[in-house]
């Protein structure tokens, strides 16, 4: 399964930057459909309660940036 990065801006100015799986960022989009009320996300640092109501972007990168090797 894997993960990326998701930026999700609130309609007062916040944005708060997430790691998620790619099946929770598609739940996330299901549920952002119906905007009702409150919905928990789970992500790699633990669960984030989120009020669907006030999202008003999800900004998804797609897998990790990095600099230098890897190996």
């Amino acid at each position: 399964m894997a993960s990326g990065r998701v930026e999700i801006g609130f309609s007062g100015g916040q944005v708060v930057s997430l790691r998620i799986s790619d099946e929770k960022l598609r739940d996330l989009r299901k549920a952002l459909d119906k905007a009702e009320g409150w919905s928990d996300l789970e992500t790699e640092d633990g669960a984030v309660a989120l009020d669907l109501r006030e999202v008003v972007f999800v900004r998804g990168a797609p897998g990790e940036h990095r600099i230098g090797f890897s190996g």
